[in-house]
């Protein structure tokens, strides 16, 4: 398998298919009459979508679409079919290649519950915000009923949901590790990953007669092989990786007076011949170079779907084989058994150019829903209708968040001049315009054409984060690129302001003082928000967080560039609640640093296990996957039970009269007694309010001032603040709230994807349509 980064062709290099003749469709039709209006009798290629059709680079089903149209294929799409039969995957007809398979931009799972494993009541990705558009584990729903509809063909699937499920994982809405999605989907071919590279050349290779069964040799692709074949008997070296806590080979003790007979003698010394080799000598580059064309061959065995679904230990040393092996430069191929066959992945896909990312989101979209939904409300377009996507990737490693194992950590950056002509765009195409840009951004704020000073180092690096437990020395910082590209977009005409939507990493801002100046000046609208996701260094040394050292220096930052710029403006952070690692003493000081800083939260959120995080390793397996790993691996402090989960939600809002009796029968067990009472050194009172009563289903709370807090419906993405306003009766402090929303506004649990992530390189976070940094 050539899978050298220097071998892989460019996207918009290959020989366009002879139905580029039809030209572009203002639409990719999604019925037979549309396909007729085209002068169209078949489908090349149809995609099936768990998300209405919205002609839009965020949206993965458009971007696909629209690569592999401008490849010259006739694509159709099927949105949100009825899963109940085979009959809405006929309407299209049989495709002529294949059938491309995605659950959406958002994982199915993700989408359809909460944290707390209960239906959602609407859907960001369908019309009017309709609940119930797609099917529970919708990849493997769609693909089985593309084989029902027609049994010949080939099926592929992809998106966030495929990616994150490629191998056996743990699966939280049914408490058990569950085989890889390739078992239960019958497809023939897995993309997982940023997938426009690998889908333009199987879409050319299966147009030049290829099948998916003997497409094999394309990185970021996975598929199933016989137990113990190699995909086209090619010749790979098998690493075995399946075991841990396993004592080396054991070389046999010399006998010092041991003689050996001439015949002996003569046999050692042949052997001796046959397997000598030259002493060859290499620079260090070369040595570097060896070993990673040696790699190229070398597939790791870890441990079988079986193994990892019954010991808790394994799958925590599969969990952190995958991760280690996830840098396009030097990662090797993996394989899994499931039963009697195995599950191999290749290598991961080589990341976009500059130019590769051009070409993508210059292609022609509408830039507008389908016609068909009429003048429907559909929150994830409105969230980003007005946003534009810089870059994708983050090199954060966050372990609580799916970006890295989907997007990778090397961050790929579109051009000044792309940039610049799609806010052009959205200017003179899209209806509602008033020259408010919402975002300029991707899965973080800051970290367009951040890279590795070195690309030999980048290439042979097998850290999980850039940035944890400090900065590597060896990141390039400078956001110089990035204010350019504020200054300019900024000078458009018809461009009133442009707002910073995309959560920031603050611990590279600090590193620009000046970006930080430029930011604060012009973009933003007085508010920020940014993640510091707890204050203590247990739970931060889980999450991979920084330490507030770098918070405390960022907001000092702001604080200055705001009074500079004559601006009232507040930061609004954004906490987890009972991640793994996190003790009830830590969120009780946690409560105690929000009291201190007159923050109280509205809404907050409780950590949800996503498929493949490694925090999700760390609640299902009780082990620190961060490190290397035994049977005598000190344990991590998980928080299962409901009491608990509710305890670490409550002191995220102390504030509130329903949390106090179960936040103060917590106190009195931690001996912390000392912090009931009514002055300002108190975190909560020892009586409730006069007229207080315990909180049943659905009824209304109390806020801090006695009133009814009513529930706020999303405002189409944008953050409601409602009485958030900082609080000065009083006089004397300003106290500030901060609503973080799970749906449709979700900052990390989007595991399915954000705005500026889509169907093919998605992650888990923030708002309907933008994932947000950690």
């Amino acid at each position: 398998m050539n899978t050298h980064p220097s071998a892989q062709k460019p996207i918009f290099s290959y020989k366009k298919y002879w139905a580029k003749r039809f030209g572009t469709a203002p639409f990719l039709p999604s019925t037979r009459a549309e396909m007729d209006e085209l002068g169209w009798d078949s489908c090349d290629i149809i995609l099936v979508s768990g998300d209405c059709y919205i002609d839009h680079p965020s949206f993965g089903s458009a971007l696909i679409g629209r690569l592999l149209e401008a490849q010259g294929f006739r694509v159709g799409i099927i949105s949100q079919p009825d899963w109940t039969s085979a009959a809405a995957f006929r309407e299209l007809g049989e495709p002529n290649l294949f059938f491309g398979v995605t659950a959406g931009n958002m994982d199915s799972m993700i989408n359809r519950y909460t944290a707390d494993k209960k239906p959602r009541s609407d859907d960001a990705y369908t019309p009017h915000a309709a609940p119930n558009k797609r099917p529970d584990r919708a990849v493997i729903v769609y693909s089985q009923r593309c084989k029902e509809a027609y049994p010949g063909v080939d099926v592929m699937i992809g998106s966030i949901e495929a990616s994150l499920r490629r191998i056996a994982q743990y699966d939280y809405w049914s408490d058990k590790v569950r085989p890889s999605v390739l078992i239960n989907a019958r497809a023939e071919l897995l993309l997982y990953g940023n997938a426009e590279r690998a889908v333009v050349e199987i879409a050319h290779r299966r147009a030049a007669g290829e099948r998916f069964k003997d497409i094999r040799d394309v990185r970021g692709t996975a598929f199933l092989v016989p137990h113990g074949k190699t995909p086209d008997n090619q010749e790979w070296i098998e690493i075995d990786s399946t075991t841990v806590d396993v004592p080396g080979k054991v070389d046999t003790i010399l006998n010092p007076y041991q003689e050996l007979s001439p015949e002996e003698l003569a046999a050692r010394d042949n052997d001796v011949k046959e397997h000598a080799k030259p002493v060859v000598f290499m620079t260090a580059k070369e040595r570097a170079e060896a070993r990673r064309q040696e790699r190229h061959q070398q597939v790791v065995r870890i441990p079988s779907f079986e193994a990892v679904a019954y010991d808790p230990v394994l799958y925590a040393h599969a969990s952190r084989t995958l991760h280690l092996e996830s840098n396009p430069g030097n990662a090797r191929a993996l394989v899994q058994l499931h039963g009697e066959r195995d599950v191999w992945l290749n290598a991961p896909p080589i990341p976009l150019t500059t130019e590769e990312m051009d070409y993508v989101f210059g292609l022609p979209y509408a830039r507008n829903p389908h016609p068909s939904y009429g003048d429907a409300h559909i929150p994830a377009w409105e969230m980003i209708k007005f946003s534009v996507n810089i870059m994708r990737g983050c090199f954060g490693g966050c372990t609580f968040c799916s970006i890295t194992e989907h997007e990778g950590r090397i961050i790929q950056s579109r051009s000044h001049e792309s940039v610049l002509k799609e806010i052009e765009e959205i200017r003179d195409k899209v209806d509602g315009f008033k020259g408010y840009i919402s975002d300029l951004g991707g899965p973080t704020a800051n970290m367009y054409r951040l890279a590795c000073k070195s690309h030999d180092i980048e290439k042979n690096c097998r850290k999980l984060s850039c940035v944890w437990p400090d900065i590597c020395p060896n990141l390039n910082t400078d956001h110089t690129s990035l204010i350019e590209l504020y200054r300019k977009a900024r000078a458009i005409d018809g461009v009133k302001k442009i707002s910073i939507g995309s959560g920031l990493r603050y611990d590279l801002a600090v590193e620009s003082p000046e970006y930080i100046k430029e930011l604060v000046t012009h973009h933003v609208g007085g508010y920020l928000k940014i993640a510091p996701e707890h204050t203590e260094a247990g739970p931060l040394s889980m999450m991979m967080k920084p330490e507030m050292k770098k918070y405390d220096r960022f907001k000092e930052l702001f604080e200055k560039a705001s009074k500079e710029a004559g601006k009232e403006q507040y930061l609004i952070p954004y906490f987890i609640a009972a991640h793994p690692g996190t003790s009830d003493e830590d969120m009780m000081n946690l409560a105690l640093w929000l009291k201190d800083n007159n923050f109280r939260l509205d809404q907050v959120q409780t950590f949800m296990p996503t498929p493949m995080a490694l925090a999700t390793t760390m609640w299902h397996t009780g082990r620190n996957p961060l490190k290397k790993l035994s049977r005598s691996s000190n344990k991590v402090d998980i928080v299962k039970e409901g009491k608990r989960r509710k305890l670490h939600k409550a002191f995220l809002r102390y504030h509130l009269p329903d949390n106090w009796p179960l936040i103060r029968e917590a106190l009195v067990e931690m001996g912390r007694e000392d912090l009931i009472g009514y002055s300002k050194k108190h975190l909560i009172p020892p009586t409730q309010p006069a007229g207080w009563e315990p909180p049943s289903k659905g009824s209304k709370r109390l806020s801090t001032t006695g009133h009814e807090h009513k529930p706020t419906a999303s405002n189409g993405g944008k953050k409601v603040l409602g009485n958030n306003r900082p609080n000065h009766a009083g006089g004397k402090t300003k106290t500030q709230t901060a609503r973080t929303a799970w749906h449709p506004s979700e900052r990390f649990q989007d595991a399915g994807k954000g705005a500026h992530s889509n169907g093919n390189n998605s992650s888990r976070r923030a708002k309907p349509s933008k994932p947000k940094a950690r």
